[in-house]
């Protein structure tokens, strides 16, 4: 696929600074460097500025929010020759907490009272698709490792206390010297096609008419193909021929790839596993175009920036190439 990398989440080509990581002494030198930034994450969702046009806010290293960071500042990589890092604020507690934090979807902004009135916290499902390729590219960034550190402070080998490593990019263990490294679980999406027809599904506690392709976890020992099959299979009875690749993009809910492909369907008879999907139904090209026109009131479209969004738009277009 051609656009394959204008997804969102990809294709900025940020220099991640991998070569870097082992220096402590250079990273702490590029902390103290006057162009150096850090991207501020509370409790998952990022700070973004602009009353239009949204852009991720990138704070001094030493901006008066940060005195209460938590955790080592975790290095994203450059930007030219000036660094941008992740700092967590989490331990910030501001007065009015909604009941919507840790939702689905949580639509509340939190704004700090020492930034400027534009800076707020969102949910990065609600301004994905505004950023920018480079932003988008940071706060999924920032949002993933971070939320793998928050997850894994403890040895999954002898249960002790790890510590920072590597930039942030390793957590090393100083009662046994195990090493662990962030993980990112790959998810198979499928397109499922059947003549003029693409196959929807709807999981349960999305938001009221939300649906999307289906999509699943790759199990151990399972082929990119053999996951899209078995997926399919196991939550709409369809039996799938050919598999292809189309995209991928990366999902730091909390910490996926998803791998998008395309595949042929033998039929349309669906069975539906309600224990893994509330709904599955086939819509004509020209019942998804009606959809992403906001004609049909029953059904709403997979979340614009999702590589569902993405996959299915270029259907659409006949763009799959």
């Amino acid at each position: 696929m051609r656009n394959a990398e204008s997804v969102t989440f990809g294709g900025s080509g940020l220099d991640r600074a991998a070569a870097l990581r082992a220096d402590s002494r250079q990273i702490a030198r590029l902390a103290e460097a006057p162009g150096a930034r850090a991207v501020a994450v509370w409790r998952g969702k990022l700070l973004v500025s602009g009353a239009g046009a949204v852009g991720l806010a990138r704070l001094p290293m030493d901006h008066p929010l940060f005195s209460r960071a938590t955790g080592a500042s975790i290095l994203l990589g450059l930007e030219g020759e000036d660094a941008v890092f992740a700092r967590d604020i989490s331990a910030w507690a501001p007065e009015d907490e909604p009941d919507t934090l840790g939702a689905f979807f949580d639509p509340s902004e939190q704004r700090h009272p020492e930034l400027p009135a534009d800076h707020r916290f969102c949910d990065l499902r609600a301004v994905m698709a505004a950023l920018g390729t480079r932003d988008a590219e940071l706060a999924a960034t920032a949002r993933a490792i971070l939320g793998w550190h928050e997850t894994h402070r403890f040895c999954a080998n002898c249960g002790r206390p790890t510590e920072v490593a590597m930039g942030g990019w390793q957590r090393a263990c100083p009662a046994c010297g195990r090493r662990h490294f962030p993980r990112t679980d790959p998810v198979v999406i499928m397109l499922i096609t059947h003549g003029n027809a693409v196959l929807m599904g709807r999981s349960h506690g999305w938001p009221e008419g939300m649906h999307s392709l289906l999509a699943g976890f790759v199990e151990p020992g399972e082929t990119i193909e053999a996951a899209v099959r078995r997926e399919v299979a196991e939550e709409a009875g369809v039996a799938v021929g050919t598999v292809s690749y189309l995209a991928s993009q990366p999902w730091p809910w909390p910490s996926s790839l998803m791998i998008g492909c395309r595949g042929e369907a033998a039929g349309r008879d669906l069975v539906i596993d309600e224990t893994e999907i509330e709904e599955a139904l086939w819509l004509s090209r020209e019942e998804l175009l009606a959809v992403f026109a906001g004609e049909n009131h029953r059904l709403q479209p997979a979340r614009e920036g999702s590589i569902a969004h993405f996959l299915l738009k270029n259907w659409l277009a006949d763009r799959l190439d």
